[in-house]
């Protein structure tokens, strides 16, 4: 028989990895602050839910998804959270992108109410949450990993198992420095194409294929052509992911001059008014700097 679930976070990525898991036959309790959202997941089969405590006391595995650190905390140690709900021997799965002290130290908490939790934050963006085809990258006891390792399953097509709590989240922020640091390439390099005058859509099809093909380039530099800036992954939440980034590279001692380029690239591109944009917007970066549009249009006043 299935374990029932509980899923708090209905956002971007958290309401099509709901939607999958219905769809693999698992029984489901959601929570949100948006009602919409948790009608619609309703109408589709899952339980509702009133509180992150109540989610947890109807469930044995509870799956959050929420932005950042302070989120995490709140659902899990905050009031009705899920620690006042939750029995011992069940599982906490953070699948948020959060820093790995964080992830430890939350961990540390419920195991002294006898919870088990794993860290496994997850890449792909929106696309990949609806095809259920997500990367999923998971801390924590091995045991765990397998015994939810179906569950991921349903919400990801390569999940890798990467050590201890806070593993996960580690490895969440080494993808994003690699993410964040493609796209500041490819939109420099799209920007001199069409500044030196051949056409940027030319130049996709004829690198891609080479040495700097890359999924980034397969899913943005299209996008980028066609001007779409729909948030798949918006640029407030890499903003988020960066900082995790470089706060943990201080603990640790590693240095990150290129995460710390981009990252300035990005808060000059939110304060002026597009961190809700996708974070492909950050060849707006480059293109108000030349004063040239990434697109058939080209230059613009």
């Amino acid at each position: 028989m299935m374990k029932k679930i509980g899923f708090i976070g209905l956002g971007i990525m958290g309401k099509p990895m709901s939607k999958n898991l219905l769809k693999a036959g698992y029984p489901l309790v959601v929570y949100s602050l948006n009602e919409n959202k948790v009608n619609e997941l309703v109408g589709l089969g899952a339980e509702k839910g009133f509180s992150p405590k109540d989610v947890a006391a109807r469930t044995e595995i509870v799956i959050t998804m929420l932005p950042d650190s302070p989120q995490v905390k709140e659902v899990i140690f905050g009031e009705n959270g899920i620690h006042e709900g939750i029995r011992e021997g069940s599982m906490v799965v953070d699948m948020s992108s959060i820093a790995p002290l964080v992830s430890r130290e939350l961990a540390e908490k419920l195991a002294e109410q006898g919870v088990r939790m794993l860290d496994a934050p997850v890449s792909g963006g929106e696309t990949k949450a609806v095809e259920g085809t997500l990367s999923i990258m998971v801390g924590g006891e091995e045991e765990d990993y397998q015994e939810i390792y179906p569950v991921l399953n349903a919400m990801g097509s390569s999940m890798v198992y990467c050590g201890k709590i806070g593993a996960g989240n580690i490895t969440k922020l080494a993808n994003q420095i690699i993410v964040a640091v493609n796209i500041a390439a490819m939109s420099e390099a799209l920007v001199l194409a069409q500044k030196g005058g051949v056409d940027p859509g030319v130049v996709f099809k004829a690198i891609r294929g080479g040495l700097a093909g890359s999924t980034v380039l397969d899913a943005k530099a299209p996008l980028i052509l066609a001007r779409q800036f729909k948030p798949g992954f918006r640029m407030k939440l890499h903003i988020k992911d960066l900082n995790n980034v470089l706060e943990t590279g201080r603990e640790v001692g590693a240095p990150l001059p290129l995460t710390s380029a981009v990252m300035e690239m990005m808060q000059v591109l939110k304060s002026n008014g597009y961190a809700e944009e996708d974070h492909g917007a950050l060849v707006r970066y480059y293109e108000k700097l030349s004063r040239i549009e990434v697109s058939p249009q080209g230059v613009f006043e």
